[in-house]
């Protein structure tokens, strides 16, 4: 349950609507449940409680939450942090699953061996399978509810002088557009800025399609923009023999200090590549944009020591380009694999930040998609394959000799707007989908309502036995309860050995039951397919191990890493963010005593294992 919920705007005046203070009182884009998002936004934004996670380096101002945009922003108001500029790159409601390439590493033991034999490791064949990010499947309804009830939050984080840019493409972008006109007015309308890239493309019935478009609006009518900071030289013109091409009449002497001051760029911007022209960039993680796309808009919107943030922030470019220039970020993301390699790259840079988790229920697993796929096999007796006459809106059924066939209802966990089960929500079950039942071949005499939040369960009950019509029960169960027995840690074997003056942690073995499913799913698909390039573990299992970090600080609470390795897909180590061109050898060292160690998989799930004191 959140413990509380914040109001959007700050002691409205009495008998004043609340909402007249955020947005046009007439929805300027009319669609499908738009007049719901007014109830949630007048009971506020929920607040959960946030552990500390990890303190990386000194004390800092700069933040890594993992937890959906709205936690983040009930968080920033309730410590009353204001953002000077956000930059967000959301989900485009593209109708792709997005996945992440999991790397098997080179085992240790064979590497070292190579290595002393001086033998070159083949990175050609690194063995690899892809594990779903998220799905970026939206109903466009649902989608559009769930951007503006972000949006209205992130609008009351944003200082006065404040920016946003908003990174949509042709998808969604058109309606995107109408809400920010709404949300922050047609008057704070500053540009649409078209980025233009170009790769392979195998379309041949229409024109391709190598554009994204970024909408940039003021939070008012008064802005930060450094022109002078983002400018660019001009393009030589073939017509003028090698000169510049500026307009007007002017002197040689002037042309040339027009040429070296260059030029603002237009809202047309073609001169930034994508990743496919960048290698050192990619980090393999899908939906990544270049650095060179955040500086520009970094340095135009924001001044040294403004803060920076990115409520969707993927692979942490934001935060990784607002830290290089001299601002304070705060990146923001539901998926462990982003929370994870934002706080890599940010180490890798020598910044100082805390990582933060958003108590909300949901964050047992990687991302909520993957928690809706593994939902299906958590709950006892649940058949996902609904019969005739039960529709999509029902997760499934639950038959038992009782009660006979019961549809169930669990929240999608990447809506957050379904997330708290209030009476908005059981009256659409209640006086809406339980009516419909009246056709069913079957006998309906049971429902089951799965919610990750209830707004007041004694008053949501009463409003059931009040209000439902129907011969059928509904019953209330927390999913949390069935998620609470999810998490099962890896299986970690070790060793600490004094060697000098440094402690020596030695992996022995490692086992992950999780990745030992995916990789027996993968060579499953590749015996049907008459493939025989299986995917083959050493019985120690070092290669499953992608990052390593001993805690010689604290034996419980916020995470200190005082030292810590991590192994990119070829082997090669990275000591304290040093990158080297070293192999792994299954060890790991600090200076003093290690009190706690922490292993990730090469799928993002860690585990803690504590070290005893010696006797």
């Amino acid at each position: 349950m959140p413990i509380k919920y914040i109001p959007y705007s700050k002691n409205p005046v009495q008998g004043q609507a609340i909402l007249n203070t955020i947005s046009r009182s007439v929805r300027l884009l009319s669609y499908k449940d738009n007049d719901k998002v007014h109830d949630r936004i007048l009971r506020g934004i929920p607040y959960y409680e946030l552990i500390e996670l990890e303190s990386v380096g000194e004390a800092s101002q700069n933040l890594v939450i993992r937890g959906e945009c709205l936690s983040a922003c009930a968080y920033l108001k309730e410590q009353a942090i204001k953002v000077d500029l956000v930059y967000i790159d959301p989900p485009f409601a593209s109708g792709a699953d997005y996945a992440k390439k999991v790397y098997i590493r080179k085992n240790p033991k064979l590497a070292q061996k190579l290595k002393e034999a001086e033998e070159a490791l083949d990175f050609s064949e690194v063995a690899a399978f892809e594990e779903k990010m998220y799905g970026d499947i939206w109903n466009k309804e649902d989608y559009l509810n769930w951007m503006y009830e972000n949006l209205i939050a992130i609008k009351e984080v944003m200082s006065e002088t404040a920016s946003i840019y908003v990174h949509l493409d042709w998808h969604i972008g058109h309606y995107v557009k109408i809400l920010m006109d709404e949300i922050f007015g047609e008057e704070n309308f500053v540009n649409e800025i078209i980025w233009a890239y170009t790769g392979p493309t195998n379309q041949k019935n229409n024109f391709p399609r190598k554009h994204d478009n970024i909408l940039f609006y003021q939070r008012h009518n008064i802005k930060i923009f450094n022109g002078d900071e983002i400018r660019v030289r001009f393009k030589k013109s073939t017509k003028s023999g090698g000169k510049t091409a500026l307009s007007g009449k002017a002197s040689d002497e002037i042309l040339e200090v027009l040429d070296a001051k260059g030029k603002i760029p237009e809202d047309w911007w073609g001169d930034i590549a994508d990743l496919g022209k960048i290698h050192s960039e990619d980090i393999g993680y899908a939906t990544q944009k270049p650095e060179a796309l955040l500086e520009r808009i970094i340095k135009a919107s924001s001044n040294e020591g403004m803060v920076v943030c990115d409520f969707f922030g993927g692979s942490g470019v934001t935060a990784k380009v607002a830290h290089s220039l001299g601002r304070k970020f705060i990146h923001c993301d539901i998926g462990i694999n982003s929370i994870q390699t934002a706080r890599d790259r940010l180490v890798e840079v020598g910044a100082n930040f805390r990582m933060l988790e958003v108590q909300d229920g949901i964050n047992l697993f990687r991302n909520p998609t993957q928690t809706m796929d593994k939902l299906s096999t958590l709950i006892d007796g649940l058949n996902t394959r609904r019969p005739e006459g039960i529709n999509e809106f029902w997760f499934g059924v639950i038959t038992d000799s009782k009660h006979g066939t019961m549809p169930v209802y669990v929240p999608e966990l990447k809506d957050s707007t379904q997330k708290v089960l209030d009476t908005v929500t059981i009256n659409a079950i209640i006086n809406g989908e339980l009516h419909k039942f009246d056709t069913y071949a079957g006998e309906i005499k049971k429902v089951i309502v799965y919610y990750v939040d209830i707004e007041d369960e004694k008053e949501i009950k009463m409003f059931i036995q009040k209000n439902n019509t129907t011969m059928i029960e509904v019953e209330l169960r927390d999913l949390k309860q069935v998620l609470d027995f999810v998490v099962i840690d890896d299986s970690v074997e070790f060793s600490l050995n004094e060697k000098g003056i440094l402690f020596e942690v030695e992996i022995r073995s490692f086992y992950s039951d999780k990745l030992k499913q995916k990789i027996n799913e993968f060579n499953a698909k590749k015996v049907l397919s008459a493939n025989t390039s299986f995917i083959e573990i050493s019985k120690e299992g070092l290669e499953l191990i992608e990052y390593i970090s001993l805690d010689c600080t604290h034996n419980e609470g916020i995470w200190q890493s005082d030292s810590e390795i991590k192994i990119d897909k070829n082997g090669f180590v990275s000591i304290n963010g040093q990158k080297t061109k070293e192999f792994w050898n299954g060890k790991v060292s600090s200076n003093t005593r290690p009190k706690r160690l922490k292993v990730r998989n090469i799928a993002g799930d860690e585990t803690i294992v504590m070290i005893e004191e010696e006797k």
